[in-house]
């Protein structure tokens, strides 16, 4: 749910476009670092630039990299250091081919990585997490579908008792990937914002948790943490 670039127009789109890769032109040879995510894990390896030729540009990049732009369809580029650039850059996907690790792309724009201030490592869930909320009496169906020790997306239905800024106190289930042992956690949170002009809706929670279930929770979120890395390395194998 959490918006990793903004798009950057300095001149026109075209115009960037063609500055973009007039400036790659010069760099052949040189290293690049991509960002993607993959189930908002982030996946960012160096990259080698290959060629620059008919508003494309090839690059040479780690298997993982190749498998998430391959996903995505896009490619987030750091700002090089020493560099023509002042923005970090953005790129549609033209060609992926994961086991020669390599990728083309193209419609180059300006872009500002935004992903950086994130303060938590947030995951997404396959299987979404059950969550007792009551607000009011009323109990409130909902899941998480993602979460971070900061907050989490949950996915709920109705949204007429849920307002920004409101205080509420939901019990996350949280399910031990190994034993299948489920822990109740109980917490402090706040109502962020509301996504969605129709049901499914998603609210966006930010915890306010005591040591104890911050501790579980972390636990929780490095456990799939290394699942979503297993499944990385697996995918297309």
């Amino acid at each position: 749910m959490f918006k990793y670039f903004d798009k950057i127009v300095r001149a026109t789109p075209s115009e960037d476009t063609l500055m973009i890769l007039q400036n790659m032109k010069g760099m052949i040879g040189k290293k690049f670092s991509f960002l993607n995510y993959y189930k908002e894990i982030p996946v960012s390896y160096d990259a080698t630039l290959l060629a620059v030729e008919n508003e494309m540009a090839e690059f040479e990049v780690h298997e993982y990299q190749a498998k998430v732009v391959n996903i995505e369809k896009r490619a987030l580029i750091y700002c090089p250091e020493k560099s023509p650039f002042a923005d970090d850059i953005f790129g549609d996907a033209f060609y992926v081919n994961i086991a020669r690790k390599k990728i083309i792309l193209c419609k180059f724009s300006y872009a500002k990585i935004r992903s950086d201030m994130r303060r938590y490592v947030r995951v997404v869930l396959d299987k979404p997490l059950d969550i007792d909320l009551i607000i009011d009496g009323k109990p409130i169906d909902a899941s998480i579908i993602d979460i971070s020790l900061g907050g989490a997306a949950m996915r709920v239905m109705d949204i007429d008792l849920l307002t920004p800024g409101l205080a509420v106190s939901p019990c996350l289930k949280l399910v031990d990937h190994g034993t299948g042992r489920i822990t109740e956690v109980d917490l402090n949170a706040t109502v962020v914002r509301i996504v969605g002009d129709a049901a499914p809706f998603i609210c966006l929670l930010e915890f306010h948790p005591e040591k104890n279930s911050q501790q579980q929770i972390a636990y929780f979120i490095n456990q799939r943490q290394v699942e979503i890395i297993k499944e990385l390395k697996e995918l297309g194998n």
